[in-house]
């Protein structure tokens, strides 16, 4: 994640204050200055920096905290708090028309932000919500821009408007509506054109928009990666034009994440989503709360849960459970669950939101793999899951039948050694043993996870 220096860096100043069992009040400032330097690496507004510690200080050296039983972990709690206050407190929505009345979400945006496809992402969220939303390709420059919108919308279920390239966008947006009326869409989402800067026409031409139809929400994407410069791009299309809110795009990436801590503050507008991967579904609802737990690396169990309950099928859960209780899975199975554990973001996605493992220095290193990676991880699980599709149907069903011939030939198929066929399926063996164990009351074996 975006956090993950930071997360790393606030985990040592945390550590030298829980190991202190009375702090002084040169202990806070010490800590307070390096959670400040924490912060400004990781491209947070100096402004920002100077009023968030300058609020946890005051509460920090109060006599309640310097005098309890651990002043250590209050600081800690203080910092919690003060985050979650940066980056708005709560949860905030796209407020939406009344009954049955159409909403009109008008989506901004430079060029090269994740503009279009995050479109696309929040018209399938509402899709999913049960809204029938409308796509309105209005980037009439951008080569390919309502190709990419179509292609979105078909993978979404979600009709797409167009007009071409020859009509201006806001004509092109009136006569969405008539259509919207006309179909029973309650939701029409305009994808707006992108400039690789702001300039004078962009903002004529949303204004000429919004001067057209009544647009309800005006909604900006941003790029977590351009760091300050998409703090300041917030600010000048909220004077501009008026922000509603702020999707913010690429938080899953290798960056500061600086844009995420600063826009609430600098703006005064809520970030509504953020992007968390390339799938159309990588598209998260911003929990403050939750976001302060993760950079803390706190985790993120409700997300978590969350993320299981949308992408785990409930009847294929609990046929799984039996089946392990029972100990007769296959490999078959094993790929389901491999497949499972990707559509939740794979390895290092769900540890970073496990309490405890989030801080652990890249989000991804792990306590009880072999290389202490998530990248090797995820590398073995890939290998693994070629070797079982380099199997036969019956293979996979039955591995007793798995001589050294067939393992021989899966080899050759996936591309490995044999030593690594026999090591995942003397691994599979004996986790069934395990199982089997369990189910009757016996005691857990010792093994090893294959991946």
């Amino acid at each position: 994640m975006a956090f993950d220096s930071l997360t790393e860096k606030l985990q040592n100043v945390f550590k030298n204050l829980r190991s202190k069992g009375r702090l002084t009040e040169d202990d806070v400032k010490e800590a307070l200055k390096e959670i400040k330097r924490a912060l400004l690496a990781a491209d947070v507004n100096f402004k920002v920096v100077k009023d968030f510690v300058k609020s946890v200080q005051e509460r920090a050296v109060g006599q309640d905290v310097m005098n309890g039983l651990n002043p250590g972990q209050m600081v800690i709690k203080i910092v919690n708090e003060e985050l979650v206050s940066l980056m708005g407190a709560e949860t905030t929505e796209i407020r939406l028309q009344p009954g049955s009345a159409v909403t009109v979400i008008l989506m901004a945006g430079l060029q090269g932000a994740g503009k279009t496809t995050t479109t696309a992402k929040l018209a399938g969220k509402y899709k999913q919500k049960g809204k029938k939303p409308l796509l309105v390709a209005c980037d009439i420059y951008r080569p390919a821009a309502i190709k990419q919108l179509q292609v979105n919308g078909e993978k979404q279920g979600v009709e797409v408007f167009s007009m071409g390239e020859s009509h201006k966008p806001a004509d092109i947006v009136r006569a969405s509506l008539e259509h919207a009326r006309k179909n029973g869409n309650n939701i029409v989402i305009l994808d707006t054109a992108g400039r690789l800067h702001i300039d004078e026409d962009m903002m004529a031409e949303l204004q000429e928009i919004k001067d057209t139809v009544d647009v309800h929400q005006t909604i900006l994407v941003i790029d977590a990666m351009t760091g300050q410069d998409a703090v300041n791009v917030a600010k000048e299309f909220n004077e501009k034009v008026g922000v509603d809110g702020v999707i913010v795009t690429k938080l899953d990436g290798d960056t500061r994440g600086g844009a995420a801590l600063s826009v609430k503050a600098v703006t005064g507008k809520p970030i509504l989503y953020v992007g968390m991967g390339e799938k159309l579904s990588d598209l998260e609802q911003f929990h403050p709360d939750r976001m302060a737990s993760r950079i803390l690396g706190m985790g993120d169990v409700l997300t978590l849960i969350e993320k299981a309950e949308a992408e785990i099928d409930e009847e294929k859960a609990k046929e799984m459970s039996r089946k392990l209780k029972k100990a007769q899975f296959d490999f078959e199975d094993y790929l389901e669950s491999i497949s499972q554990m990707k559509k939740m973001g794979g390895i290092g996605s769900i540890m970073s939101m496990i309490p405890g493992m989030g801080g652990i220095p890249g989000m991804g290193k792990m306590k009880g793999l072999d290389e202490d990676e998530t990248e090797a991880a995820e590398k073995r699980m890939a290998r693994m899951e070629a070797i079982i599709y380099s199997m036969t149907l019956e293979e996979r069903r039955n591995p007793d039948v798995l001589n050294p011939s067939r393992k021989h030939r899966i080899a050759r198929g996936a591309g490995v050694d044999i030593s690594e066929v026999n090591r995942m399926v003397k691994q599979f063996g004996e986790m069934k043993k395990m199982m089997k164990m369990m189910g009757k009351g016996g005691r857990k074996g010792k093994f090893r996870m294959p991946f």
